[in-house]
């Protein structure tokens, strides 16, 4: 895009994955290139003072909203660790992996390949 280019979009939160990237980030990098924004279904003009206040005003809402979720997602795994849930991987047992070890530099001085030793 140059100066005076002008990216159209359905909704402005289109533009990133969240609408705080977007309203921080890729707003005003668009904005300090010259580019202009529009969006068809939020009537929202970055070039006003009211769209860049409605822009403001959409980032503090959705920095709150996402700090919402970030605080009941650590209350659910609280709960779910308090009721026994265990996250990530399984424990691994230490005699499989020492044969799973052990397999792979025999398989590969018999020749194997490394494919094939892995597999093996």
């Amino acid at each position: 895009m140059e100066p005076g280019d002008t990216v159209v979009v359905r909704r402005i939160d289109r533009l990133g994955r969240s609408l705080i990237d977007v309203l921080s980030n890729i707003v005003n990098l668009l904005r300090e290139r010259g580019v202009q924004l529009r969006s068809v279904s939020d009537g929202i003009d970055p070039a006003t003072r009211s769209g860049r206040l409605t822009l403001n005003m959409l980032a503090t809402v959705a920095e709150y909203e996402r700090e919402l979720i970030v605080e009941r997602v650590n209350a659910g795994i609280a709960a779910a660790r308090k009721g026994g849930t265990r996250f990530g991987r399984p424990l691994s047992d230490p005699v499989v992996i020492a044969d799973k070890l052990r397999v792979l530099p025999e398989a590969r001085a018999k020749g194997r390949t490394a494919e094939e030793a892995a597999r093996s």
